[in-house]
């Protein structure tokens, strides 16, 4: 072994999206040491292609994270899709066509840019933070000693520089596999890889195109009798991607399946249209297969998250999606328990919400993959003439919103304490904890400028406590006022302390507070009788944000969301409000300073 022992909090394996995304919260949100190593030179992983599609949840994740106004400077927006029969005829209600039923977010398109471009804008921001990817560097093994206690240097890591060809010895407190579905975190510490691989192989190939399809700006699908459900994506930059199946005749007609084999069975797979190829960018055959690891955290100290702890196919465009919501659920939790913030307990909620989410995409991803390569799915009792292309419209119609991210959600029990039904039930039965917070329209004091909660609410690992104050007098009853800024400002004074400094920016502690007001008002303590708790906001005159989170003008209620942007709980602003928000932060929060 060679040069000094080094000792990091966090040492991430792996810097594609998901280990870029995790390093740069943890660096963002401070008091943090993190290092991230990736095998590979950069100059070897610039080739175009990989993961393209943000979905409106990831992209709404992103902008709390201050990414999305580079990624939307560089993108290509898609809002058409199209579906298209064996005779080139338009045909409605297929294909991708849940995408026109994206709402309810200003991220209501499909975010398209390659996996190339996505990584340079965020190792440009990790630099920001004075983090930069190690590399060529190779985790050779790593060990974790059960005689130091979990919250120290447990883990012992040895890694090899392919530069230099000398070895480093690291010790971290915590290691995260971010390093892909042959991820040697999840080989090191024996993490079984449970599931199968198909016989099914996909083509992918971008590059620029002519072609006289009547609407080729667009996520496309094409009903070919004999390359499957075929993909055609408009991509950044001009450029689009196809895909098709790769079938065993296909394998068969060919000496070498090369770039021009790739090109020549692109043509036939979009047929009857004209195609003709004046760039090829990157193209690839990858097997079809669903994988999901027996546990995304073990030994206290290892996390697994991305492709390293699970694999799916391309069918639904989730691969890279599924990743950052791994690393937005896992970071903001390990920067509160790291920095002292938070009850160590809060790392098992990683697993156990990532794990349910991603079983249910594994079991719907079987399914589609088998249609887009015009299999009826194994499971299948039904008509065994059915029409593949109808079956498929249908299944992508029914997970639509769990494919846009907007419909994810994090179960109710006892397990878990982030997720609690509190005294409040909204009108709207799809508003609950668990459930993502709605992004709504507020308007600014004095002004009466509109703006986005989502906006006023970054992701800085804090959670926020949303006063939604009734429309009758008093607004905030005395006794609930009294008691809520006595028990956070007294007895949790590191909790309240994001009320006293939020106007001069001085370090907050572990809550941001929002007052809503039901209607614009010249002065907001005119309206409310006393000082408002946090910043406030107003509604607007047709009582919008209210109805959205199923909150009646009359009535006062508080909605905790978490630091990721999915509701705690809803508390109604009674004589009890105040015991309620104490109870779920005590489960979750530790009330030392930082």
């Amino acid at each position: 072994m060679q040069g000094d022992v080094e000792h990091v909090d966090v040492l991430i394996v792996g810097a594609g999206p998901v280990g870029l995304i995790t390093a740069f919260q943890l660096a963002k949100f401070g008091g943090v040491s993190v290092r991230i190593i990736e095998k590979h030179a950069k100059s070897e992983q610039d080739a175009y292609g990989r993961a393209i599609t943000l979905f409106p949840r990831t992209a709404e994740m992103l902008d709390q994270l201050g990414l999305a106004d580079e990624l939307l400077q560089n993108c290509f927006a898609c809002r058409d899709t199209v579906t298209y029969n064996a005779q080139g005829e338009e045909v409605g209600g297929r294909g991708w066509s849940f995408m026109k039923h994206m709402k309810d977010t200003t991220f209501d398109f499909a975010l398209v840019l390659r996996q190339k471009f996505q990584e340079e804008i965020f190792r440009n921001a990790l630099r920001q933070h004075n983090v930069h990817v190690s590399a060529p560097i190779e985790l050779i093994t790593a060990s974790t000693n059960a005689n130091i206690p979990t919250g120290e240097h447990k883990v012992t890591a040895v890694l090899s520089n392919h530069s230099s060809g000398a070895a480093e010895v690291v010790k971290c407190k915590y290691l995260i596999g971010c390093d892909g579905g042959r991820s040697s975190v999840r080989r090191i510490f024996n993490i079984a890889f449970e599931g199968s691989i198909t016989e099914d192989k996909w083509v992918r190939i971008d590059g620029q195109v002519e072609t006289d399809m009547p609407k080729p700006r667009s996520y496309c699908s094409i009903e070919s009798p004999t390359h499957g459900n075929v993909l055609w994506a408009a991509l950044d930059h001009g450029s689009t991607r196809i895909g098709y199946a790769f079938t065993e005749d296909r394998a068969n007609g060919y000496e070498e399946f090369d770039e021009a084999a790739v090109v020549k069975e692109a043509i036939a797979a979009v047929k009857p249209f004209q195609l003709e190829f004046e760039r090829v960018d990157w193209w690839t055959i990858y097997t079809v297969g669903q994988r999901i690891a027996e546990s995304f955290f073990v030994e206290g100290c290892v996390f697994l998250a991305g492709d390293a702890c699970h694999t799916h196919s391309s069918a639904a465009a989730q691969g890279m999606n599924t990743g950052i919501h791994d690393a937005v659920n896992l970071a903001w939790k390990l920067s509160l328990v790291l920095r002292g913030c938070a009850k160590p307990g809060l790392l098992e909620t990683y697993h156990v919400e990532r794990f349910q989410n991603i079983l249910k995409l594994i079991e719907y991803d079987k399914d589609i993959s088998q249609l887009m390569s015009n299999h009826l799915p194994e499971k299948w009792r039904d008509n065994p003439d059915a029409d593949v292309n109808v079956i498929l419209a249908k299944m992508l119609e029914e997970v639509g919103t769990f494919t846009s991210g907007l419909g994810i959600s994090y179960e109710v029990g006892n397990d878990n304490p982030l997720n609690i039904e509190g005294s409040f039930r909204s009108t709207d039965p799809q508003v609950k904890p668990g459930i993502r917070g709605p992004d709504i329209t507020l308007l600014r004091p004095g002004t009466f400028e509109p703006t986005r909660l989502i906006r006023e609410l970054p992701n800085t690992s804090r959670f926020s406590v949303l006063i939604f104050t009734a429309e009758n007098q008093p607004p905030i009853p005395k006794v609930v006022y009294d008691d809520i800024t006595y028990s956070l400002t007294v007895e949790r004074p590191i909790l309240m302390s994001a009320y006293f400094n939020i106007r001069t920016n001085k370090k907050a502690g572990h809550l941001r507070f929002i007052t809503i007001i039901p209607k614009p008002t010249p002065s907001p303590y005119e309206f409310l009788g006393c000082e408002p708790i946090g910043r406030v906001y107003f509604d607007g005159e047709d009582g919008a944000a209210y109805r959205r989170y199923g909150i009646e003008l009359s009535q006062g209620v508080i909605v905790v969301l978490r630091p990721d942007g999915w509701i705690g709980t809803m508390i109604e602003l009674g004589n009890r409000a105040a015991w309620e928000l104490e109870s779920y932060f005590d489960k979750i929060l530790l009330y030392r300073s930082t």
